[in-house]
């Protein structure tokens, strides 16, 4: 499974890559900007909300982050303080100008490891493909999936691009389906 699990991912990045070079700076630049109002029905006014620094290609998170940040909510990215680490989460306290993000093991913005460590009740995600069920592909590496096996009962919401959409994905026991997927056109879960 692991092979077919490696093939798909190949398979999925370079469809989400084509997707996103298909669509103009403009165009992207007004996706993502505010949760949708089902999922902020949802979310507790005092919850601490994870997310993460999206690469060039994921979904990206800044936007919620800006939003959930003036609506008073505890900002939360994952922080590795290695690359072999686990996962944690740090607070982030400027998502306008991201003074508080230093480069992290994998090249990913990461919270100063002098940020407060948090724990986030709501946890977006990025994935490389979902099904509308709530299955996720991650990169790989199990982080997300570690982490929430040790934080049970949190909510959890995909953040995608509507190529990333899969009728099926191959899971394992210890992958963890998502409660909520949102797409620019779509939100699936809820």
């Amino acid at each position: 499974m692991t092979l077919f699990k490696t093939e798909l991912r190949k398979s999925l990045r370079k469809a989400r890559r084509e997707h996103v070079a298909a669509q103009s700076g403009a165009i992207r630049a007004l996706l993502f900007h505010r949760p949708p109002a089902p999922l902020l029905a949802k979310i507790g006014a005092g919850s601490v909300v994870g997310l993460y620094s999206a690469n060039a290609q994921e979904a990206p998170a800044g936007g919620y982050a800006k939003f959930f940040h003036e609506a008073g909510h505890t900002i939360a990215l994952p922080h590795f303080s290695a690359p072999d680490a686990q996962m944690m989460f740090r607070e982030h306290t400027d998502p306008f100008g991201e003074s508080d993000l230093t480069p992290g093991p994998f090249d990913i913005a990461q919270p100063d490891s002098n940020a407060a460590e948090v724990v986030p009740d709501v946890l977006f995600v990025p994935l490389v493909g979902f099904t509308a069920d709530g299955d996720r592909l991650g990169q790989g590496g199990g982080h997300y999936d570690r982490w929430l096996s040790e934080h049970p009962g949190r909510m959890t919401v995909g953040l995608a691009w509507d190529a990333q959409l899969c009728d099926t994905l191959p899971t394992e026991p210890h992958d963890i389906a998502l409660d909520a997927i949102v797409t620019p056109t779509r939100i699936y879960g809820i």
